[in-house]
């Protein structure tokens, strides 16, 4: 019988992604004590500002200059999803949209045919160290959807549902589910313009935590679907029958159940799933799109336009440290949670 194991990787910076996904990275940082401007309380000297990802260090800048993140960028073509596991980040657009997530909130944003945003980490505790953990994922938009109106949702941590099993003597397995479904277990919606919107396309992102010694199967999806899962926490797993060690990213046979054995110390995973676009896949860093031709008229529409310009006072923009948890839409809508 021939393994459900169809390719096996070593993880590195970022992940490798199957079509519908183009991009997946996980960031974790043990950032220490937020000075007053919610940076680091910790000297920046002999790091490279602005261009910070030394991954031997435990914590990165990477664009930030006081605040750690991601200054002001444009995105066209494809949608972000970003998956805040610990600590906060502070998102504003050129939409006006702004919020506030973290501790397993999730952001989802289309930015279709054009969008400027900022993505900074603040360092909100002065007196305790403020450890950060995110993926983000680019989830790729078909050529019909590639100009589509930019879109921002929050999935809000009490509204992503778990899949929870335990096995007689056995430790648990929780995956909690941010897009697809498993069983009667549904994500909540996505963007309208999303490849994800089309239950037929079969999108999955889920999280996966199983305790020493836990097993699992993984639900068999359509023979069409791509299926990676990432193993980046914990010491050891048998998938299908094959013993593996942490850092693998790992293609699996989709139209099968996959079985998951544990070892002796929790583990982390990572599965993203989903029918192919199977398109042209033209890049010039923030922007996707179908051609080259489209590529050079994004640079000159940004170049142009900015995406309908920067309304925040910085382009490492963040929001006042006494604000909790909070989506600004671009209509005005606002929702807010507790820290």
């Amino acid at each position: 019988m021939s393994s459900a194991i169809k390719s096996l990787k070593s993880l590195g910076f970022p992940w490798i992604t199957q079509d519908p996904f183009l991009f997946c990275v996980h960031h974790l940082d043990h950032y220490p004590a937020g000075n007053e401007l919610m940076g680091p309380s910790a000297p920046l000297t002999g790091r490279n500002i602005g261009q910070d990802f030394d991954a031997g260090q435990r914590w990165r800048m990477y664009h930030g200059h006081k605040v750690p993140g991601f200054p002001a960028h444009p995105h066209r073509g494809f949608e972000t999803v970003t998956v805040a596991a610990k600590g906060f980040i502070d998102h504003s657009d050129s939409l006006g949209a702004a919020g506030r997530f973290g501790e397993g909130d999730v952001q989802w944003m289309t930015a279709g045919g054009g969008v400027q945003h900022c993505e900074m980490f603040p360092l909100l505790k002065k007196d305790a160290d403020n450890p950060l953990e995110l993926f983000q994922i680019w989830l790729n938009l078909p050529k019909s959807k590639k100009m589509a109106r930019p879109y921002f949702s929050m999935l809000w941590a009490d509204t992503i549902p778990c899949h929870v099993t335990e096995g007689a003597d056995k430790g648990k397995t929780t995956v909690r589910i941010i897009a697809g479904g498993i069983g009667n277990l549904r994500a909540p919606d996505p963007a309208p313009d999303s490849w994800a919107a089309d239950p037929s396309h079969e999108v999955a992102i889920w999280t996966i935590k199983m305790e020493s010694g836990a097993t699992w199967e993984i639900p068999a999806a359509s023979s069409y679907v791509n299926r990676s899962l990432y193993f980046y926490e914990g010491e050891s797993v048998v998938v299908d029958g094959q013993h593996l060690s942490r850092a693998s990213a790992i293609e699996l046979t989709p139209d099968v159940p996959v079985s998951l054995k544990n070892g002796n110390v929790p583990s982390s995973f990572l599965l993203l799933q989903g029918v192919p676009i199977g398109e042209p896949v033209v890049q010039y860093g923030p922007f996707v799109m179908n051609s080259q031709s489209e590529i050079q008229q994004a640079m000159t529409e940004y170049q142009q336009t900015e995406f309908g310009g920067w309304p925040w006072p910085s382009y490492e923009h963040v929001h006042a440290r006494e604000r909790s948890r909070f989506a600004r839409y671009p209509d005005g809508k606002e929702e807010v949670k507790e820290l």
